[in-house]
């Protein structure tokens, strides 16, 4: 697969699936509403900077599983030849990421609240939301506009079949060397982290993404 990262095709589709999603609609948070909330400034750009980094590599991550996925399936076909190197993106700093029994019982509590926002009946946890927790006013906010939200499950799934689609003409530069045998369980877990953690994240997360201050 890193042939795909590092000429940039990976991200080229991604970005192709950031522009095409259509995402819910919600207010857009004002500096003084985020203000009023304890978080000044600094923690607002913070915060920002936080969801900018899941908005970059998330949909990368879901073309690439879904590039993988394809050539498990025997889609791989050929593979098209690597262009040249593009230079990565400058590398946006992100604090810790915190574990549940870090965090005060309130704040863990709400993570696992968030998290069950469009995720099925035994959600993996997505780390967004650990690392936004440095900042649990931001996550109460965060729920207010996320939880009246319906039809997140249909507004996933077209993500997901939306880089589905863009990954079709992209294949792995070898083929995937793994038993047969072994092949269901990991096609199953492809498709429970792509489409349970990642693509659920590229909708919330842009969703949240939108409505911070420009």
């Amino acid at each position: 697969m890193r042939p795909l990262y590092v000429d940039g095709r990976i991200a080229r589709e991604a970005a192709a699936v950031r522009a095409a999603r259509r995402l819910p609609l919600v207010p857009v948070l004002p500096p003084e509403v985020l203000a009023a909330a304890g978080l000044d400034a600094t923690a607002q750009a913070r915060i920002t900077a936080v969801l900018d980094a899941y908005e970059r590599t998330n949909p990368m991550a879901l073309v690439a599983l879904a590039v993988l996925r394809q050539a498990l399936d025997g889609g791989a076909g050929q593979a098209a030849p690597a262009g040249p190197a593009v230079p990565p993106e400058a590398a946006i700093p992100l604090p810790p990421l915190l574990r549940l029994e870090a965090m005060a019982p309130e704040t863990a509590a709400l993570v696992l609240r968030l998290n069950g926002l469009g995720a099925g009946p035994e959600p993996i946890l997505a780390s967004m939301y650990r690392t936004l927790a440095h900042w649990p006013p931001y996550l109460a906010l965060a729920w207010a506009q996320l939880a009246p939200l319906g039809g997140l499950p249909a507004t996933i799934a077209e993500v997901l079949a939306l880089a589905q689609s863009r990954a079709a003409g992209l294949h792995p530069a070898a083929a995937v060397s793994l038993p047969e045998a072994q092949r269901p369980a990991v096609r199953a877990a492809i498709d429970r982290f792509s489409g349970d953690a990642i693509a659920r994240m590229v909708v919330l997360c842009g969703t949240l993404r939108r409505a911070m201050p420009t």
